[in-house]
């Protein structure tokens, strides 16, 4: 079993369009409006964006999240939270062996927190 899909806020949704397609550096998959739906495949995971749907938080694995942040910093998107480590990984339970996780959290287009992770080569 994996997730198959999530869904997130979008109260002006060309808006969340625009912003998730830089995001993620992809187009949706879907747009239907009416009913306010705009899709995009994020992994095996698809992301919904949608007008009706609760405040999710979504947590985005990106190839480095200090570069992601500063990305999201030059467009003026809102920092939460600096990229900084939140586990060190001895085995493979909750991510590649060996390796430090990191974390960021930015708010998208619509007041929604998105965390970002990534991993990199533990420090001893």
């Amino acid at each position: 079993m994996d997730v198959f899909q999530v869904a997130q806020r979008a109260v002006d949704l060309d808006r969340a369009r625009e912003f998730y397609a830089w995001l993620l550096e992809a187009e949706p998959t879907g747009h239907f409006d009416p009913p306010g739906l705009v899709f995009f495949q994020a992994g095996s995971t698809r992301l919904l964006l949608d007008r009706v749907a609760p405040t999710a938080l979504v947590y985005l694995r990106v190839a480095d999240v200090h570069e992601t942040v500063e990305r999201c910093r030059e467009r003026g998107v809102p920092v939460q939270s600096e990229p900084h480590v939140i586990f060190h990984h001895e085995d493979n339970a909750l991510g590649p062996a060996g390796t430090d996780e990191w974390m960021a959290f930015v708010t998208d287009s619509e007041g929604n927190t998105v965390g970002l992770v990534s991993h990199s080569p533990g420090q001893e």
